[in-house]
């Protein structure tokens, strides 16, 4: 098992013994019910890539690469377009088109019209180890401008450490089990955008710590709460039996490298065996 199915099994079970009902909830199920959430605050994880703390789960099956993928539509080809993300092959946003083909003034579109990546690299390059390397996400002007989902990973903190790159991730609210919680998409997409600025800056990935202000388990997805419980008990039964690597990403190209020539096929993942079979998540939309 990885650091993230521990962190993952302590987290459901949290929230099932220890997590609150939310109140007229703003996201609703397709067939128009409300979407009620069971939720925790402030859950912090920490990982060190640097030590192949790589987080991924394997309680199920995690789209990595469409993970990767989106962070390319955020940070390298930064756009709210949704049909440009579907050509990335990025095909998750249609339920939060605006009415335009666009998610908002958000993500993407925010990087772009504040330079973050190309501000952030420069100045990790000039000022090392000033304290001062934030990109956010969260711009009252952007939120204010138009429609769209509030980005919910919105805050990135970097720092340097010797030969390292240190990155910790604030998220204001999250989908436990199907994107924010740990070794999930969210975590497995960030963890790689620090490898890509560490590579394109001259370091070695290093810390990655991912904090939740808010995370839930949706009310029609306690049946698969239960059952990845079942799954990490199952597996840690028979975890002194097991000799095999543990997951790891491994990202190609020589240091230095570009931050926009990064690609797909630069990134391999090594030993990730998911349990089977895959579970469905109805969306709170």
């Amino acid at each position: 098992m990885t650091k993230a199915d521990k962190y993952l099994a302590d987290d459901i079970r949290n929230i099932l013994e220890n997590g609150y009902m939310d109140e007229n909830p703003r996201p609703k199920y397709e067939d128009g019910t409300p979407a009620h959430t069971i939720s925790v605050n402030h859950v912090t994880r920490k990982y060190d890539l640097s030590k192949g703390e790589f987080p991924i789960s394997t309680l199920r099956y995690q789209a990595w690469k469409t993970g990767i993928r989106e962070i390319f539509t955020i940070y390298q080809h930064p756009t709210n377009v949704i049909s440009e993300m579907e050509e990335l092959g990025v095909t998750w946003w249609n339920p939060w088109d605006i009415g335009d083909g666009t998610i908002g003034q958000r993500y993407g579109a925010t990087v772009a019209r504040y330079d973050l990546v190309e501000n952030l690299i420069a100045d990790i390059k000039k000022d090392p180890y000033g304290r001062r390397k934030i990109m956010s996400l969260w711009q009252e002007q952007d939120l204010r401008e138009t429609a769209g989902l509030a980005p919910c990973a919105f805050l990135t903190i970097w720092n340097v450490r010797g030969r390292y790159l240190d990155m910790c991730m604030i998220q204001r609210s999250g989908d436990m089990l199907t994107a924010s919680g740990a070794g999930g998409i969210n975590e497995i997409q960030y963890a790689a955008l620090l490898m890509m600025i560490a590579r394109s800056t001259g370091y070695e990935a290093g810390v990655f710590t991912h904090f939740v202000a808010n995370e839930q388990i949706y009310d029609r997805h306690t049946e698969n709460a239960h059952e990845m419980l079942r799954r990490y008990e199952e597996a840690e039964s028979k975890e002194k039996d097991k000799t095999s690597d543990l997951p790891k990403l491994i990202l190609n190209g020589e240091m230095g490298k570009d931050f926009k020539s990064f690609v797909m096929d630069d990134f391999v993942m090594e030993n990730y065996e998911p349990m089977k079979p895959q579970l469905k998540f109805e969306l709170g939309i």
